[in-house]
């Protein structure tokens, strides 16, 4: 099964992703993890990430792509995997794609988690203050005003692969609001309904 979960920051798509590892066995592939692990590693793409991070630049498209079509060639990632954070722009969504069909494969489904923004910024001030009465520091994430900045970032850049997928036939809609099992529940449902409708007819 090979998947993406879409949806602002705050809806919970890292907890649900770890579920999905659990529960299927199959690997969630982070951007973020993935670089770090090229770099460690030393690999041709990781030096050229590297190099870019050194220098205090953002790594390009070009370079995460490569990265992330190395990982999905690694044998962990044969049954399937659960794409994280990434594909961020449509950019990135073609190539995925394209890396893809290079390889005889396809996404299964693309998972949105839906939310209410003004509940999940609520969510974010109760995290904080909760935080600061447990006298613990609060997350920078947890900032009601960097959040938000990371909400307009997700609605101007990643959004719009809510209709890139829906017009692939490949978006399922998940109501993010209801509790974490709730929402386990309602994707195990969608992926059980995508693993049917993929077998052939006899």
């Amino acid at each position: 099964m090979r998947l993406i979960l879409l949806g602002p920051p705050g809806a919970g798509k890292g907890t649900q992703a770890q579920r999905l590892v659990e529960k299927h066995g199959i690997p969630q592939l982070s951007t973020g993890d993935m670089l770090r692990a090229a770099v460690q590693a030393g690999t041709e793409v990781g030096k050229r990430a590297k190099a870019v991070m050194d220098a205090g630049e953002l790594v390009s498209d070009a370079i995460v792509n490569a990265i992330v079509a190395e990982r999905i060639d690694q044998a962990d990632c044969a049954n399937g995997f659960i794409l994280d954070g990434y594909p961020r722009t449509l950019v990135q969504a073609d190539a995925v794609d394209a890396m893809l069909a290079q390889r005889g494969m396809s996404l299964d489904i693309v998972i949105e988690l839906v939310v209410d923004d003004r509940a999940l910024v609520g969510r974010i001030v109760k995290r904080a203050d909760d935080a600061k009465a447990a006298g613990q520091p609060v997350r920078k994430d947890d900032n009601p005003a960097v959040f938000e900045d990371r909400l307009r970032e997700y609605y101007k850049k990643t959004a719009p692969l809510i209709g890139y997928y829906y017009a692939k036939g490949k978006l399922k809609a998940v109501d993010g609001m209801a509790d974490i099992d709730a929402v386990t529940g309602e994707i195990e449902a969608v992926l059980a309904a995508t693993a049917e409708g993929a077998k052939p007819v006899n």
